[in-house]
């Protein structure tokens, strides 16, 4: 019966959430969002929720694909808790790690992280970051994404050396970005 009760209790906190974030419009859309996962982990006091294996999001014209995405809330002002007004939870920010991989129509975004910031409606894609538009590819150590203008920014970053041998070796030294233009 206690298992039982337990068991309940996950499936309703599971529930709210999922009905929580499926509502809250993470990428600035009223669209719903759609998650899948192999597992779901919801933490109420920490406001955040935590997706793994084979992730994949999908709002509007946006789709996020990694292994693992963590979904941080704002916490919920306690002001209108005191006065019993309704309380609202904004995403803050997604954080993904593993395989990321985020499209939105022709632009194809992939990186082994990915950092998604609401207020700033910007989506960061670091380590090996690579963007596609077409047939173009650039690639650098970080791109931004800025989702409302439609546009990217490439940084080049720092790499270390690894000749063998040589007194340089374990240096930073400056990376560049690359970018192939396909032309027809």
């Amino acid at each position: 019966m206690r298992n039982m009760l337990r068991y309940l209790q996950q499936l309703s906190i599971f529930a709210l959430v999922c009905i929580f974030f499926l509502q809250t419009p993470v990428f600035g859309s009223e669209a719903p969002i759609n998650v899948e996962a192999d597992h779901m982990t919801s933490t109420e006091k920490t406001g955040l929720v935590v997706f793994t294996g084979n992730v994949d999001a999908k709002q509007g014209d946006v789709r996020i694909r990694s292994d693992e995405m963590t979904v941080y809330y704002t916490k919920a002002d306690e002001e209108n808790k005191k006065e019993g007004k309704k309380m609202t939870q904004q995403v803050e920010k997604l954080v993904c790690v593993g395989n990321v991989e985020v499209t939105r129509q022709e632009w194809l975004g992939t990186g082994k992280k990915m950092i998604y910031l609401s207020k700033e409606r910007q989506v960061i894609l670091i380590d090996n970051a690579k963007a596609w538009q077409g047939q173009n590819v650039v690639s650098g150590s970080k791109i931004i994404y800025y989702l409302d203008e439609g546009r990217s920014e490439v940084i080049g970053g720092r790499t270390s050396t690894t000749l063998a041998g040589s007194a340089e070796k374990g240096k930073k030294k400056p990376s560049r970005v690359n970018m192939t233009i396909i032309q027809k």
